[in-house]
């Protein structure tokens, strides 16, 4: 895959003597990653006035830069200040004003974390926090209190100690594994979490939160995906935030995800000035399910310190959703969803489609404004329950079907069946036998 004169002058500028071949190595990104004013100054060939820079130091002071050089490449030079990747990765001044609704962690994760590490908030899932390193420091980042601290990088211990809490509490089916970016492990060791994962029985799905195929996409190396298919059922969600971030590098890691059998999803942000507006995000999701990416969440932007800049009113959001239901796809729709302050979890916000109701009719409109009411049933007998589920009696069948039990000609064609014959109901002679 040629790169492109950017990426090319980037490289160079970095590295006159590496062959080109390294660009497509992430752990050269990573060695290069871009973490001050002055090499972005550099490599992005500019220069700021003096007041700038100052003011865009003061920030980096207490939110730290990191810029892979594959996403500096995408920043459109021309009009870079208001380049939605521009704004994702580079700080701005404004991240400073802390409000007072603002807070360091506005999901309340770590109160709710029984062990360090682990945030158990829905009954049966938890989020596993692995690492605290990304490919890229997101300006909007809900975990900025986290993320780059190398004080406080999870070790095998502190993650094994999660692995026992999730081992004892049989109540977990879903387990999260997020940071920082888990695919920034090594592949061995995110093995190893995958594998004590996977030997505890009651854990049905294991999930891993990455934006790397939208910042590092390089980092989706056929040995990762290799690794990765020996841990099915295992589910990835990214991070695409504008249609932008989907380029032919991105779309390539998705290519083998995806060839892998890992089923992939994507949680957008709303971020004023950046994909507020239902054109952009239309392009978005049709871009994303071409490449067989289902939208899953679209969120409202945190409370979380300095982000004020990029929040939205919830209003905006909605019009976004009207603007897709039912003018798109039903499975380019993602679920809009405010991450409660406090902890309360995710609540989906979305467009009121029910109007009205009584006892015999429910009042719809459908997104075109046509109002048209739904017949409710005149005679509805629910199956008794007395809602006591320990001593239920009912024919639940809650466990699997046995798709072995052959009926027909091929109860009689099958070895495992000892029948010899298949006998009408009502057969006089069988019931002179009896």
């Amino acid at each position: 895959m040629e790169l492109t004169l950017r990426q090319k002058e980037i490289f160079r500028a970095i590295s006159s003597v590496e062959p080109l071949s390294q660009w497509y190595d992430w752990k050269w990104h990573m060695r290069n990653s871009i973490k001050d004013i002055e090499t972005f100054e550099k490599l992005f060939g500019i220069r700021f006035s003096n007041k700038k820079r100052e003011a865009f130091q003061k920030t980096v002071d207490k939110f730290p830069i990191a810029i892979t050089p594959y996403y500096l490449s995408l920043i459109n030079t021309d009009d870079f200040e208001n380049d939605p990747v521009f704004m994702q990765a580079f700080p701005a001044p404004l991240e400073l004003d802390v409000m007072d609704w603002d807070m360091s962690d506005p999901l309340h994760e770590d109160r709710d974390s029984p062990v360090a590490g682990v945030t158990h908030r829905y009954p049966d899932r938890v989020l596993l926090l692995v690492s605290n390193i990304c490919g890229m420091y997101c300006r909007h980042c809900t975990r900025k209190r986290r993320v780059g601290d190398v004080d406080s990088i999870p070790g095998r211990t502190e993650i094994m100690a999660g692995i026992e809490y999730i081992r004892n509490t049989p109540k977990i089916r879903d387990v999260l594994l997020s940071g920082g970016d888990p695919f920034l492990l090594a592949d061995d060791y995110l093995d190893w979490i995958l594998s004590e994962l996977q030997a505890i029985d009651h854990v049905e799905v294991i999930r891993i939160g990455t934006r790397t195929p939208v910042v590092l996409p390089y980092r989706i190396t056929g040995e990762l995906v290799n690794m990765l298919k020996k841990h099915h059922p295992l589910w990835i969600n990214t991070q695409f935030n504008h249609p932008r971030e989907i380029t032919r590098s991105s779309r390539e890691a998705l290519v083998k995800l995806a060839d892998s059998g890992i089923p992939l999803g994507n949680q957008t942000v709303l971020l004023a000035g950046v994909n507020d507006c239902p054109r952009i995000m239309r392009s978005l999701v049709h871009k994303l399910v071409k490449n067989r990416v289902r939208p899953y969440y679209l969120y409202q932007c945190d409370l979380s310190e300095g982000l004020s800049h990029f929040r939205t009113p919830v209003g905006k959001g909605i019009e976004i959703m009207e603007s897709l239901i039912g003018h798109t796809s039903g499975f380019c729709i993602p679920t809009y969803v405010i991450d409660a302050p406090g902890g309360g979890g995710k609540i989906p916000v979305m467009p009121n489609y029910l109007i009205s109701w009584s006892t015999n009719k429910v009042v719809l409109r459908n997104y075109e404004g046509v109002i048209t009411t739904y017949q409710e049933p005149h005679s509805y007998n629910p199956q008794f329950c007395n809602r006591n589920c320990d001593t239920c009696d009912l024919q639940l069948e809650l466990g699997d079907a046995d798709d072995n039990r052959a009926v027909g000609i091929e109860r009689l064609l099958s070895d495992y069946d000892q029948t010899i014959s298949l006998v009408p109901s009502g057969n006089e002679r069988y019931a002179r036998r009896d």
